[in-house]
């Protein structure tokens, strides 16, 4: 009696799965929707870094966008020129004209010039150091020097300097955004590699005061917005630049103190202007008293 049960419960299980298996598949022939073959030729010709510099989470969701029209090839960062003219005489559409763009850092205050308020000996990390009393760094919105950064990018555009700043290679970097999400103090941003002239401070600190921390720190004394007001306003204390309002010039930097505001030259790399004080330190600042 038991074992009919038993052989009962078993047919009436494979029936089941037999009909609902045939209903997946009748379903799957009706549902189906056939995808655009052109989508893994194009993915194909992309570099598969999946780094997100062109807006979409990886290489396969953007050669989709390429193959529907929504985007040209040339948004892809890091794909040579000729990787993109390939890709457009696939398609039979325009490369497509992109600005490239690049991380930049809003801050100069490596150990040289920059003092610590406390010494921080937890995990090796900014995010970790940030959350004490955000970091023991004189300046508050100062880089904590921990290389948080360069951990992130899987590019190797960033490495970290003898007095504790990343300093990134533009030719490397494609703009992926890892380093601007990793960075607790918020000091990189994604910036069009052209636009020459850069603020290289995050302080919001007003006055001298602020040189007692940091010697490159901006004091807000104006004089580049005063000598460029067609390019460049004050906002919280800090220079605002107009890109695109006016042609860049480097007059905006000659006199600014501290050289917290400077010229990209493609390169030399970031250039101050005449009046900024010279540092010639090369020694980590002592702490300042507690």
């Amino acid at each position: 009696m038991n074992f009919l049960l038993v052989l009962t419960a078993v047919a009436a299980i494979g029936g089941l799965t037999l009909v609902l298996a045939s209903l997946l598949v009748l379903a799957n022939a009706r549902l189906h929707v056939a995808e655009d073959p052109r989508i893994d030729a194009v993915e194909d010709m992309l570099p598969l870094t999946n780094c997100g510099g062109c807006g979409y989470p990886g290489c396969r969701p953007f050669a989709e966008a390429l193959v529907a029209g929504d985007v040209l090839p040339g948004k892809c960062s890091v794909s040579p020129p000729e990787g993109h003219a390939r890709i457009a005489e696939y398609l039979g559409v325009d490369v497509g004209a992109e600005a490239r763009r690049v991380a930049r850092l809003a801050c100069a205050g490596g150990a040289n010039v920059a003092r610590d308020h406390a010494e921080y000996a937890g995990l090796s990390t900014c995010a970790a150091a940030a959350l004490v009393a955000g970091g023991g760094k004189g300046c508050f919105w100062g880089c904590l020097g921990h290389g948080d950064c360069e951990v992130v990018c899987d590019f190797d555009a960033i490495e970290m300097d003898g007095q504790g700043l990343p300093v990134v290679d533009e030719e490397l970097c494609t703009a992926c955004g890892d380093c601007v999400t990793a960075c607790p103090k918020d000091l990189f941003s994604l910036q069009v590699a052209e636009h020459r002239l850069h603020v290289a401070c995050k302080s919001q600190q007003a006055g001298d005061e602020i040189l007692e921390d940091c010697a490159v720190g901006c004091t807000a004394c104006g004089k580049c917005a005063m000598d460029a007001p067609e390019l460049i306003s004050m906002q919280d204390n800090l220079p605002l630049i107009a890109h695109g309002r006016a042609r860049p010039t480097r007059t905006a930097i000659e006199r600014c103190p501290t050289g917290a505001i400077v010229w990209i030259d493609p390169q030399s790399g970031p250039m101050k202007g005449e009046a900024a004080r010279k540092i010639i330190r090369r020694g980590a600042l002592r702490n300042a008293p507690t």
